[in-house]
């Protein structure tokens, strides 16, 4: 297992965390997953034997039973070097500040995640998702006060555009507040949407990149093909996470996937893995699964390297189009373009 800094922190994390919203069962979540105690504790155990020393929650998992099984797998204590991120965000009551990132609510929330997980410290908290009726300022102040209590060590963001977090690294600057170290996003072989501005911000910004469903909610296992889907799935269970706008491109994808798998004797999960890990600013990715054979093929992407040949092959197929302004800048500005901006126009040049 490999380990890198968080961003410019000096914190190192495994380059596969393991993702826990399958953990819980409650509510809409059931349609992800519904390990228990017994299994959660199998499958924290085989991560971190397997080298992973960060283990990622939230809050809204399954409503705040995510969080408490973790706790209790972890024992009121933590075992030698193992790291916990949640996030906070989405309502967890039905009051009017049950939710959002007001200084209210995050300090309420942090403190309950704190009680679930039976911590006295948060390593990493994230909020989870935009907020745009809390002035961002608050917002930091928040954030900033939890990390000076001792209840955080290090906070990211999950889900903002690339305006918001330019605006929040802003403010923790003239403010002197602490600044994000990291921010968590959706990013796959099938969705690169995020080498538009996110990619190029942690680039330049020295921010480390999570990446949550990694595998597209499955679709980039191999065991989904064109015309079928295995019973079992997130997708045959209605859940609708990510959007398809380009079902013929996916599935050239997913064939690709397939193929340098066969030729590999590997997994087509494990290529979509190794092909993140091995991506610009990606610090780790965040693996999960509902049994013990998905969390180990999983982790042995860690050891994975894909050749150039691989890539250019999985980019082929893959490539998003190049959009305004970019492709101005590709063709006007190519003599003068730094690092983050190579890590979108690079491979057009």
């Amino acid at each position: 297992m490999e380990y890198r800094r968080l961003g410019r922190s000096g914190l190192k994390i495994s380059t596969i965390t393991m993702g826990t919203m399958t953990i819980g069962g409650g509510g809409k979540f059931a349609q992800v997953g519904d390990v228990g105690i017994a299994d959660a504790r199998r499958y924290v155990d085989l991560c971190l034997d397997a080298g992973v020393n960060l283990i990622d929650t939230a809050d809204i998992y399954s409503t705040g039973a995510c969080e408490e099984i973790i706790g209790e797998v972890l024992g009121g204590k933590r075992k030698d070097g193992v790291l916990i991120a949640t996030k906070a965000r989405f309502s967890m009551g039905p009051g009017p500040n049950d939710g959002g990132l007001s200084r209210h609510h995050l300090i309420s929330a942090c403190e309950a995640s704190l009680k679930r997980l039976k911590t006295d410290v948060i390593d990493l908290y994230q909020v989870h998702e935009w907020d745009g009726q809390t002035p961002l300022e608050e917002t930091m102040e928040a954030l900033d006060t939890l990390v000076r209590q001792g209840k955080v060590r290090y906070i990211g963001c999950s889900n903002y555009s690339g305006w918001h977090i330019m605006k929040a690294l802003g403010i923790s600057a003239l403010e002197h507040r602490q600044r994000f170290v990291s921010q968590q996003i959706h990013y796959t072989l099938e969705a690169r949407e995020a080498e538009y501005e996110l990619v190029p911000i942690s680039i330049d910004q020295g921010l480390g990149i999570l990446v949550w469903s990694p595998l597209a909610g499955g679709l980039l296992s191999g065991k989904h093909r064109r015309g079928q889907s295995p019973e079992g799935t997130r997708q045959l269970a209605g859940w609708n996470e990510p959007p398809i706008r380009d079902e013929e491109r996916l599935w050239k994808i997913v064939d690709m996937l397939v193929a340098i798998a066969a030729e590999r004797n590997v997994s087509p999960a494990q290529i979509a893995l190794a092909w993140l890990i091995g991506r610009d600013a990606v610090t780790s990715v965040i693996i999960g699964g509902r049994t013990e054979d998905q969390f180990r093929d999983n982790l042995a992407a860690a050891g994975l390297k894909l050749t150039d040949e691989e890539r250019e092959l999985l980019d082929a197929v893959s490539l998003p189009p190049v959009l305004y302004p970019y492709w101005h800048q590709l063709w006007t500005a190519k003599d003068r373009l730094g690092e983050a901006d190579l890590s979108l126009l690079g491979p057009h040049i």
